[in-house]
């Protein structure tokens, strides 16, 4: 994003540099010349490199301790980023599950498909016939569709949220294996909804598993690395999407099945209780399988030729860390939709960069489907770009505008300029100074007030119509 970097910005690049010493630089396995920032030339590297993409659920934008959280450390996701290229202006398409999901899966607007429009979609109990007619539309290209037609395997590990069986899932989207959970929340001990109904699948099957869930995710991923690696498939690239259900509630780490088996149902049930503790159990469980992810692919020689890309889905709950931003879920004000980004390919992308470039999930679906030469289907058109030449350094970063809508709510971002619609109210945030969304620019300057909010009104004429208001 092209605007004045903040002092909390200048502070994160300075440790970020400060953090790549030569052991740091040692274990990334990276020589020096790549330590500045030049990526190695690609000599021997096959045209198309593996993909793996991990989601966090509900995970602030400071909730990594790179990214500043102050009671516990992520040193493995800190490790990754110092491997790779770290985004302070990374952003969710919305702020909240679904529409983030569907944003993603499809490369597009979450308005631009039915499912999207769900702030989020309810559980299967709650739907009834909708069940059978609420999803994502099994005909619509999705990253997974289009991989596969270019050649890749394809899995779905973690959440899905954008339909229920039998009419809409992973399987139907595209993905040829999926383990994980159809709604958009779960007992991380039980595997069952808010309504109390079993929700683990294994492709389009029903299965009962033993364990914390965050751990039978992280199994099922080191599963699927190996497997490629080891078995009959192992010459074609492989795509794996990692959705983890953490941190998002019900609040209960590892050792928390007490917890569980006193949770009630229903959104009250599982959004109670919880603290700092569990949440930073939570989190250390996160942190430490997604390094057991990463040595999978260590193990299998798969490293240097798999392009990793970790996020979030929208901004953090209540025990995140979302400083300095005002905010958080469901919201469109900075907390709820400012989010982490690391991505890392050795020898492609810099190693210990930090990169002001703004982003939004699509762009992580069309820098995908880039490096995996699979072609976006033109009837279809993507809505993000790809971000490689900008993370590679070979094109400059540039600025942006992208729009928000939710049922309360609209915004839109167009450089460090942001319009926002918050009911009756309206705002205009200068981000390179006000990055607290603090000070309201809609009286000293007009003009790009008017120009936002005529930029929001048109987009917004090209998507579906906002849909009645339901209460969570």
């Amino acid at each position: 994003m092209s605007r004045k970097v903040t002092r909390r910005e200048f502070v994160n690049t300075a440790l970020t540099g400060a953090a790549l010493t030569g052991a740091a630089i040692a274990e990334a396995g990276i020589n020096s010349r790549q330590s500045l920032g030049q990526p190695r030339p690609a000599r021997g590297r096959a045209v198309r490199p593996n993909i793996l993409f991990i989601l966090a659920d509900d995970l602030g934008y400071g909730d990594l301790s790179c990214y500043g959280r102050p009671d516990y450390q992520t040193p493995h996701l800190d490790r990754l980023a110092r491997q790779g290229v770290r985004f302070v202006n990374a952003y969710s398409a919305s702020p909240v599950c679904t529409p983030t999901r569907c944003s993603f899966i499809t490369g597009r607007y979450p308005a631009r498909t039915r499912v999207g429009l769900e702030e989020p979609l309810t559980e299967r109990g709650e739907l009834g016939e909708k069940t059978k007619t609420l999803g994502l539309p099994p005909e619509h290209p999705t990253i997974a569709s289009l991989l596969k037609q270019s050649g890749y395997h394809t899995g779905l590990i973690g959440k899905w949220h954008l339909g229920y069986l039998p009419n809409f899932g992973p399987v139907q989207s595209g993905f040829d294996e999926f383990f994980g959970i159809m709604s958009g929340a779960g007992d991380f001990f039980t595997h069952k909804d808010m309504r109390g109904d079993a929700d683990l699948f294994e492709g389009k099957i029903p299965v009962e598993r033993i364990g914390y869930i965050t751990d039978l995710l992280t199994q099922s991923a080191v599963q699927y690395i190996s497997t490629r690696h080891e078995g009959a498939g192992s010459t074609s690239p492989f795509y794996l999407s990692l959705h983890y259900t953490a941190p998002h509630w019900p609040w209960e780490g590892p050792r928390d099945e007490r917890v569980s088996r006193a949770l009630r149902g229903g959104y009250d049930g599982f959004t109670a209780g919880g603290s700092l503790k569990t949440y930073a159990a939570m989190m250390k469980s996160l942190d430490d399988g997604i390094a057991e992810v990463l040595r999978a692919l260590d193990r299998a020689g798969m490293t240097r030729n798999t392009l990793v890309i970790f996020t979030s889905d929208n901004g953090g709950e209540r025990f995140s860390y979302n400083w300095p931003f005002r905010g958080q879920k469901f919201s469109l004000w900075e907390g709820g939709i400012r989010v982490p980004a690391i991505v890392r390919w050795p020898g492609v992308v810099p190693v210990g960069r930090v990169t002001q470039q703004a982003a939004i999930t699509m762009d992580w679906t069309s820098t995908m489907l880039a490096a995996g030469n699979a072609k976006p289907d033109s009837a279809y058109p993507l809505d993000g770009n790809d971000l490689l030449p900008v993370i590679r350094g070979t094109q400059p970063n540039h600025e942006r505008t992208f729009f928000w809508r939710t049922s309360e709510q609209d915004a839109v971002l167009n450089g460090h300029w942001k319009y926002l619609k918050d009911g009756k109210d309206e705002y205009l945030f200068d981000l390179s100074v006000d990055e607290r969304e603090q000070a309201n620019y809609r009286e000293l300057n007009p003009t790009m007030f008017t120009q936002l909010r005529d930029e929001f009104k048109k987009w917004n004429s090209t998507v579906l119509p906002r849909p009645p208001v339901r209460q969570r």
